[in-house]
């Protein structure tokens, strides 16, 4: 059902490239190219026109954005609802930014909580599985929605002549974090990828299946709230699990850049230790620009937040073929006031319409060798 590969990299070799702490060198960028859509970010608002022209001009590639299940088919044997994808798909492909989807939210009518996996119930399992491979119809190669907005097409909007189908799905959202996920234990996500990848290849058989981004440290360990590493590591062990994704993800926030690099050593150590040589997404990382750290341990203060994004992926980029390190997003695109602790002080530009750098923006550009604005 996916790829079956041997890790050429024993742990041995990975621990003996490692300065002591378990820290990697951030050294040199590695001398092949990031592949397409490795800059990524993920905004916490409607995407805009200008967004993405400055989006594009600095040199990011790719957007993550919820599919939300629960908007989608708000009641039960009704319509899906695709508009809240739609709609940012239209501007971020005309602008030629990539779109990698994670799909999250259990309608009200099958759970209690839009946080509760769809597992619970036989409806609940069959429904999920029908919506995921709708989606993937809808948006791989070929698909309706392409057909629509092309140039002769049925939409109204202006058409699109060169379309970017979605190829990538990540499955949930920080499932190992009750925040996010109901259970957050490895048996329960395991239940949910083995009828979850069948559905959306059934939908789009090139597809690959992204397992949720994991938190690296979620704190205390009730429902669950296993560390990344730990939580990948007990997945593994379900039998026959690797047939059911194409690749591993990791949210690594931390305090510092050395936290985060011990964090994504020790993640991707667990694939080297059960052989399986798959691919590696960031799909969540950042700090805040605010600096109250009895708060939010991920704020830093304005230049805090530059030197740190800096650092991590001067880092990242050294490692990314060894990692097997196929993008990053960054955590957010605008700060939202009024929002979350971390939410109003995270983005790389301030809060509003306008466009207020911070110089985390500068720092980002100089690593994409972009430019500040259109």
């Amino acid at each position: 059902m996916r790829r079956h590969g041997a890790a050429v990299l024993g742990l041995l070799c990975l621990l003996a490239i490692a300065l002591p702490g378990g820290a990697v060198a951030a050294g040199k960028p590695s001398p092949e190219p990031p592949p397409s859509g490795f800059f990524g970010v993920a905004p916490q608002d409607w995407l805009t026109d200008r967004d993405a022209e400055y989006m594009k001009a600095g040199g990011i590639e790719s957007i993550r954005w919820p599919l939300e299940w629960a908007g989608a088919q708000p009641t039960k044997n009704g319509p899906y609802l695709w508009g809240q994808l739609d709609r940012t798909l239209m501007v971020a492909t005309r602008h030629g930014l990539k779109v990698q989807p994670f799909i999250v939210g259990t309608p009200p009518w099958l759970a209690g909580s839009t946080l509760d996996l769809p597992l619970t119930s036989p409806e609940a399992r069959q429904e999920w599985a029908r919506f995921l491979e709708a989606a993937a119809r809808r948006y791989g190669p070929g698909g309706e929605f392409w057909t629509e907005h092309a140039p002769g097409g049925s939409s109204q909007e202006p058409p699109i002549t060169t379309p970017m189908p979605i190829t990538e799905w990540q499955i949930w959202n920080e499932a190992n974090f009750f925040y996010f996920s109901n259970p957050a234990t490895p048996q329960a996500y395991a239940r949910l990828l083995r009828i979850s990848s069948p559905a959306i290849k059934a939908g789009d058989p090139e597809a690959q299946v992204i397992m949720s981004g994991l938190f690296g440290l979620p704190g205390k360990r009730s429902g669950g709230n296993l560390p990344a590493a730990e939580f990948l590591r007990k997945l593994y062990r379900v039998p026959g699990i690797k047939n059911y994704f194409d690749a591993v993800a990791l949210h690594p926030y931390a305090g510092t850049v050395t936290e985060l690099k011990q964090m994504v050593e020790e993640f991707h150590a667990v694939t080297v230790q059960n052989h399986d040589e798959v691919p590696l997404y960031i799909t969540e990382m950042g700090w805040g620009s605010q600096f109250d750290p009895n708060i939010v341990a991920f704020e830093r203060g304005y230049k805090g937040q530059a030197r740190s994004l800096s650092k991590a992926y001067r880092y990242l980029l050294a490692n990314r073929v060894r990692l097997n390190l196929q993008s990053v997003t960054w955590f957010s695109w605008k700060d939202i006031p009024g929002s979350c602790d971390y939410c109003d002080s995270v983005g790389l530009f301030g809060g509003g319409e306008g466009f207020n750098p911070k110089p985390a923006w500068t720092a980002f550009v100089r690593l994409t060798h972009g430019r500040l604005r259109p």
